[in-house]
């Protein structure tokens, strides 16, 4: 039996088999990778995947707010793929692309899936706002919403 047989997968199998799942980040294929290989062969075995064109932050982040846009704000979106890695002006142009509903539809298309009645009182009006927020639509979204809910 070879060594080469011993180690195991190699750093580029192991990034390949993440990337058949599901789209990355560099900077998620970097922290999975990392206790697999030392830096210098880490972001050789990532150039070499972006030189493929099988690794791409873009793609990600447009697959990313394709599958979570209906369900988050734009505020929402914006803090989960720069927790990604993807840089601020990737972010930025994936969500001007974007063909998802304003946020103010959305806010409502949400609100209706998760609540049956407009807040009785103010606690309750304070626990449907949470939940908006808590989902990363703005303050005068939220306001318009349950606004025009109770009218």
């Amino acid at each position: 039996m070879n060594a080469a047989a011993d180690k195991g997968p190699t750093l580029k199998q192991r990034a390949i088999r993440h990337l058949a799942r599901r789209e990355h980040t560099r900077a998620e294929l970097q922290r999975k990778l990392s206790p697999y290989g030392d830096h210098d062969e880490i972001d050789t075995v990532l150039n070499d995947l972006q030189s493929a064109g099988l690794l791409s932050d873009a793609r990600f982040a447009e697959a990313y707010v394709r599958s979570h846009g209906e369900r988050f704000g734009a505020t929402r979106l914006r803090q989960s793929l720069r927790a990604k890695g993807v840089d601020a002006e990737t972010v930025e142009a994936r969500l001007a692309a974007a063909d998802l509903p304003d946020e103010l539809e959305r806010a409502r298309a949400l609100w209706a899936r998760k609540f049956s009645a407009p807040p009785g009182d103010m606690k309750e009006w304070a626990r449907q706002a949470r939940f908006l927020q808590s989902r990363g639509f703005p303050g005068d979204v939220i306001r318009r919403v349950l606004k025009n809910i109770e009218d």
